[in-house]
C-alpha cells in the first residue's frame, strides 16, 4: 500500500492557550508546527518544507499580514491564512493584496471547520507546486494549450451535466433536475433556496455548464458575513489608491465573469446598502470599480442561493423587494437531505469512491447496517455532513468493509424510524414514566451491541448484565439481529 506524508502546517500565534489549541484541533491530520512570533516562525520555515501557514493577526513584533507578506516573497507556493478575532475591513483588504492571504478565518473558529479550511489549503499548496514543475517541465505549443484547456473545459461539463447529479431512483431531486435542464438554457435569474450543505453550488454549477454560456467562466462570491467595502471591492474591483491597502487595480468578479456566470452565495446576508448598490448593476447591467467614474459594461448571468427564507425578508423589511424580484426569476428549493433519505445510500457510495481514490484507500464497501444507521440519521448538515462522515469512516477503518460501529455516536444514536412514537414518549409528550424508561432502555442497548459489533459478551459487561439478562432483554425489545 502507498503511503503518504502529511501535510505539514505552521500556527504562528503569541498566545500560548491559543496554539496549544490549533495544534491538539490539527495534530489529527497534519505535523503541525508552532511558533509565538514571526521571527521563530521564519526559523522553522528555513528548516521544514510547509504548505499552509496559520497565523494570528495581532501580535507584538510584525503584524501577521506583515509576517506573511514577507513569507508570500520566499515561499509564494506557501498556502498563506489569517487568524483574527477582529475584523476590521482595513486588515483584510491589505492581507488579500499585500500578503496574497487565501483565507480570513475569524475567531471563535469551530473544529471541524478549520480542519476543513486547511485540507483545501494545504491541497492548494499542493497543486501549486504540481503546476509550477509541470510548467518547468513543459514548454506547451499554444495548440497543446488550447488542446488542454479544451478537455478540461469538457471534463467539467462532463461533471456538472444534471444526469450526473447522484441521487436515488425516487428522489425529490428528479424533479428539480427536470427543471433546471428546462431553465438552464435561457439567461434568466436563478435563487437557489435550501439548508446549508444541500447542494446548492453544485447545482449552480450544473445550471451554467448546461447553458449558453458554459464557454466562459463561473464565478464564485460567498456574501456572508463580509464588510461592504470588501464585498464591493470583490465584485465591482477597485482602483489603485481607492482606499488604504489598494497598491493595485483590481478586476472585480462581474467583469471577471463577463459573457458566463457570476454565482452570489449566502445572498440573504448582504446589508441593506449593499442591496441598493447591487440593485444597480444588475438593473443597468454595468459596473463602476472603486475610486473610478467610468463604467464598464459586464454581460453575466446572476445565480444566487441562500439558506434563509427571503419571501419572509422581504416582509421583515430586511431585504428589498424589487431586488428579490430580481434575482428570483426562477426558484429551486433544494430539500434537506433528511427529506431524501433514498439518496443517502447512493451519496454514501459516491463520497467513498472519491474519498479511496484521495486516501489511496481501498475497501469492498458498507456493512448493510452501516447504511441503515446513516439512512435514519436526520444529517442536520445535510450532504457536506455526509461526505465528512464517510471520509472520517475510511480513515478510522481497519477492515475491508465500512461498519456501523466506525460511524460518529451522533449518528449512531439516531432512532429508527419505527421508533417515532418511542421517542415522543421519550420526550415526555406521552406515555407512563415506564415506557419513557424502556423506550431509553432500548435505545441504550442497541447503540451498545452496534458499537460492539452485537458481541454480547462486550456488551453485557459495559452494562453490568449477565449474557441471560441481556439476552432477555434482547428477546423482549426485539433486537436479535443477525448483524454479526
Amino acid at each position: 500500500m502507498l503511503t503518504h506524508t502529511r501535510p505539514t502546517v505552521l500556527c504562528v500565534d503569541d498566545e500560548i492557550r491559543s496554539l496549544e489549541t490549533l495544534e491538539r484541533t490539527l495534530d489529527e491530520e497534519f505535523n503541525v508546527l508552532t511558533a509565538s512570533d514571526a521571527d521563530q516562525a521564519m526559523e522553522l520555515l528555513e528548516q521544514h518544507d510547509v504548505q499552509a501557514i496559520l497565523c494570528d493577526q495581532r501580535m507584538p513584533g510584525k503584524t501577521g499580514v506583515e509576517f506573511l507578506t514577507d513569507v508570500r516573497q520566499r515561499w509564494p507556493q506557501t498556502a498563506r491564512l489569517i487568524l483574527s478575532g477582529y475584523t476590521d475591513s482595513e486588515d483584510i483588504i491589505k492581507g488579500l493584496n499585500e500578503a496574497g492571504i487565501l483565507q480570513y478565518i475569524t475567531k471563535p473558529w469551530h473544529p471541524d471547520n478549520l480542519l476543513l479550511i486547511m485540507r483545501g489549503a494545504c491541497r492548494l499548496s499542493e497543486l501549486q507546486n504540481e503546476n509550477e514543475l509541470l510548467a518547468m517541465e513543459m514548454r506547451l505549443t499554444e495548440d497543446q494549450a488550447e488542446h488542454n484547456i479544451s478537455q478540461k473545459k469538457q471534463r467539467l461539463q462532463q461533471a456538472f451535466q444534471l444526469d450526473e447529479i447522484r441521487r436515488g431512483a425516487n428522489s425529490p431531486l428528479n424533479s428539480l433536475c427536470e427543471q433546471a435542464a428546462k431553465i438552464a438554457p435561457y439567461d434568466v435569474s436563478v435563487l437557489i433556496t435550501g439548508p446549508s450543505g444541500a447542494g446548492k453550488e453544485l447545482f449552480a454549477r450544473a445550471l451554467h455548464y448546461n447553458s449558453l454560456r458554459t464557454e466562459r467562466p463561473f464565478v464564485v462570491e460567498n456574501c456572508g458575513a463580509m464588510p461592504d467595502e470588501l464585498l464591493a471591492s470583490e465584485l465591482f474591483g477597485h482602483k489603485k489608491g481607492s482606499f488604504t491597502g489598494a497598491i493595485t487595480d483590481h478586476v472585480g468578479l462581474f467583469e471577471q465573469a463577463d459573457g458566463g456566470t457570476i454565482f452570489l452565495d449566502e445572498i440573504g446576508e448582504i446589508s441593506p446598502a449593499f442591496q441598493v448598490k447591487l440593485l444597480r448593476v444588475l438593473q443597468e447591467r454595468e459596473v463602476r470599480r472603486l475610486g473610478e467614474h467610468q463604467r464598464r459594461k459586464v454581460n453575466v448571468r446572476v445565480v444566487a442561493s441562500t439558506n434563509r427564507d427571503l419571501e419572509e425578508e422581504v416582509r421583515a423589511g430586511r431585504f428589498r423587494q424589487d431586488l428579490y424580484f430580481r434575482l428570483a426569476e426562477v426558484t429551486l428549493e433544494l430539500p434537506a437531505l433528511e427529506k431524501r433519505a433514498m439518496d443517502i445510500p447512493v451519496l454514501a457510495q459516491s463520497f467513498l469512491e472519491k474519498a479511496e481514490t484521495q486516501f489511496s484507500k481501498p475497501v469492498k464497501g458498507f456493512t448493510d447496517e452501516a447504511l441503515d444507521c446513516m439512512s435514519r440519521y436526520c444529517w442536520p448538515g445535510n450532504v457536506r455532513e455526509l461526505q465528512n462522515e464517510i471520509r472520517r469512516m475510511l480513515v478510522l477503518a481497519e477492515d475491508e468493509w465500512l461498519s456501523a460501529d466506525l460511524l460518529s455516536p451522533r449518528v449512531l444514536r439516531a432512532a429508527p424510524v419505527e421508533e417515532t412514537q418511542e421517542t415522543e414518549v421519550l420526550a415526555g409528550l406521552d406515555g407512563t414514566l415506564k415506557e419513557r424508561i424502556e423506550t431509553l432502555e432500548k435505545r441504550i442497548l442497541r447503540e451498545t451491541l452496534i458499537r460492539h459489533r452485537w458481541n454480547k459478551s462486550q456488551a453485557s459487561r459495559e452494562l453490568g448484565l449477565s449474557r441471560v439478562g441481556l439476552r432477555s432483554k434482547l428477546e423482549r425489545y426485539g433486537l436479535n439481529k443477525d448483524f454479526h
